[in-house]
């Protein structure tokens, strides 16, 4: 069933007409095509308050010829002077930069698109939309974009091929937004009118792009990518022969259309793929990091955002980390304006010293708009180990012969955005497995200026398996009511105040209590961007199983032992527009065995606009138990130094 609601901002129009001429690229607005278009400007204030129009003007224009979509902005100064960046970094921090972004919607759905921009020094920004409006930065593209400062304005101009975007033929009406911050007024503005408490991409609020004539199509999109690896280890010490090591594979993406795309792998390298954040793991439970190989990006949404943060039945980082892909196939995109597809077969290599057997991984995701904005999804993920028969070899451990995951959820996005909200269930498949493999789950939330309402449970079953997904714990039911009110002072430095109540109760299957957190926090947002808040909380936990409180290795809290403590705790960011920033963040109270500890946390950071940018990160554990572990001390520090010269 689909029910098509009128669009919120449906009479925020800007028509878009074929170019005759050339497009140079380079900020300045000399061409005749940008004398002809129809302009959008008069921009409404988002942030700090969203009653008027934008004290810092903007105007925007676009046109376009056969193989791309042309976009000019005149970002004009009310305080003229030094802009603010971070560096020349692409996918810049939006918060810390002077910026101007857009946001495209092709099939005008308010549910998935794409973003492009520049902050004020030029380096350039895009990603892909989902879910409304989140932004996933690690999608990169080509495309060409410039930037030119003027002593009263900066101008950014950009030309978007249509084979870097996705979208259907025939569409002459695509979703639109525009979306400049200007840090020295602490302003953030949009061309269509969105309420504060929402970000400027939320796809619910954007305006229509109208195309004089259908888009043409984007024409044969194919990019390979191979590589070759060489190099030799040898050690004197033990004289052994010198250890040779050679590799070759390539990765290939097919637009099969403008809107669906084929990625092709065979023996990828992901060797020049960003590490991931140290932290200090102080956890019960297995942490997650996101995924950064690009192979597992496009379309992203469509495979990791079914189930919740803690609830995951697929996670591409159990593919291809531990033992090497020998090849793999992804198909992904939109087939219409409801339907969307994610189908991906990856086959990885056997292990002989631990007997671990090569394995299929498949998983198909299915994606159906319903109603405005809301969707219902499908999920098959499966596991199976090829030629492999479990305890054959004694010597080896035991590996499972398949698992399986089959899931359905409901979306809820209100058309305009208040209320949101998922319902789903799942099941899984696995051998001797056959009860307790049940998942069901549900939340809502109603947000608007003032309050925030949001209620969620969960349940997963004491057989629940999710081998190639992300499921840190099992057999438990959880409760999360949480309650937010936000106050608006008038002519005052606070642009917003306000409590946030938060209580996460954990059960067994028994709906015995295993877990509890009641969480009080007060937050304070100045017109300046800086922002300080204190919390206080409570916490109960009885041990599941053998727990070092402090991951040494010196000993273990018993199972079914119960631990309960208070603690209370700061954080403070300062406003954006020095060159030095900083934030801190404290946190003091009981721990395990009534033991207590006290962390610190800092930023430091300062930049030498625009080429560098020099930060400080420092974390600091302060643990004092019984014996064994008596004081521990847990240091973390680490600095970076970004030069980036270029901003393409």
């Amino acid at each position: 069933m689909l029910v098509k609601a009128q669009k919120k901002n449906s009479a925020y129009q800007l028509h878009i007409h074929k170019t005759a001429g050339a497009i140079h690229i380079d900020g300045e607005m000399d061409e005749q095509a940008w004398k002809e278009a129809e302009a959008a400007d008069n921009f409404f204030m988002v942030l700090p308050m969203d009653t008027s129009h934008a004290k810092v003007k903007t105007s925007v224009r676009m046109t376009y010829d056969a193989q791309n979509i042309y976009i000019i902005a005149v970002c004009y100064l009310n305080n003229p002077g030094i802009y603010m960046v971070e560096s020349l970094r692409r996918d810049f921090s939006f918060g810390k930069n002077d910026n101007f972004i857009f946001f495209i919607d092709p099939f005008d759905d308010r549910t998935n698109g794409f973003t492009f921009g520049a902050n004020a020094a030029g380096a350039q920004w895009d990603g892909s939309l989902y879910s409304g409006g989140s932004a996933d930065l690690s999608w990169d593209n080509k495309w060409v974009s410039a930037v030119k400062n003027y002593p009263d304005k900066w101008i950014f101009e950009a030309a978007i091929p249509f084979k870097t975007i996705r979208y259907k033929k025939g569409i002459t009406q695509w979703g639109i937004n525009f979306s400049r911050l200007d840090i020295k007024v602490a302003e953030k503005s949009s061309w269509t009118p969105i309420p504060r408490q929402f970000p400027t991409a939320s796809l619910a609020y954007t305006g229509t792009l109208v195309w004089d004539a259908a888009p043409p199509e984007a024409g044969a999109n194919i990019s390979v990518i191979p590589y070759l690896l060489g190099g030799l280890t040898k050690d004197y010490d033990t004289k052994k022969p010198t250890a040779y090591r050679k590799a070759i594979g390539a990765d290939a993406k097919i637009a099969l259309s403008s809107s669906l795309n084929l990625d092709l792998t065979v023996n990828p390298d992901f060797s020049q793929v960003e590490v991931d954040k140290q932290v200090t793991n102080l956890d019960r439970f297995e942490l997650f990091f996101p995924e950064k190989r690009q192979f597992f990006i496009e379309n992203a949404d469509l495979f990791a955002n079914f189930g919740y943060t803690n609830i995951r039945p697929f996670f591409s980082r159990r593919i291809g980390l531990g033992v090497p892909i020998n090849y793999g196939a992804r198909l992904s995109g939109s087939l219409d304006k409801n339907w969307r597809i994610g189908l991906m077969d990856m086959k990885t290599k056997s292990e002989s010293e631990t007997g671990l057997p090569a394995q299929n991984f498949t998983v198909l995701a299915l994606q159906r708009r319903v109603f405005s904005r809301s969707n219902i999804r499908f999920m098959f993920v499966n596991k199976q180990s090829v030629n492999y028969q479990p305890g054959k070899d004694s010597t080896k451990p035991v590996y499972s012969l398949y698992n399986r995951n089959l899931g359905v959820e409901y979306n809820l996005a209100s058309a305009n955005n208040s209320l949101s909200g998922k319902a789903m269930m799942i099941k899984s498949f696995s051998p001797g497995k056959s009860s307790g493999n049940f998942v069901h789950a549900a939340n809502l939330q109603y947000t608007d200026k003032k309050w925030l309402l949001a209620w969620q449970h969960e349940y997963v079953g004491k057989s629940y398996s999710a081998e190639v997904g992300y499921v840190p714990r099992s057999n438990y039911i959880k409760i999360n009511p949480q309650t937010g009110y936000n106050f608006f002072p008038k002519r005052s430095r606070v642009l917003s105040h306000g409590p946030l109540l938060s209580s996460t109760y954990y059960f067994n299957s028994k709906f015995h209590q295993t877990d509890n957190e009641t969480y009080l926090d007060y937050k304070v947002s100045l017109r300046n961007q800086a922002t300080f808040d204190t919390w206080i909380a409570h916490d109960y936990v009885e041990l599941l199983k053998p727990f070092d409180p402090t991951n040494s290795g010196k000993d273990t809290l018993a199972t079914g032992t119960k631990h309960s403590w208070n603690a209370w705790g700061t954080s403070y960011t300062s406003k954006p527009q020095k060159l030095f920033t900083y934030a801190f963040s404290t946190r003091y109270g009981g721990y395990y065995a009534n033991g207590k500890r006290l962390n610190l946390t800092a930023d430091l950071g300062y930049r030498f606009q625009p080429f560098v940018n020099i930060t400080l990160s420092t974390s600091y554990n302060y643990i004092d138990l019984p014996k064994p572990w008596n004081i521990t001390n847990f240091w973390l520090i680490g600095p970076r130094i970004d030069v980036t010269l270029t901003n393409t």
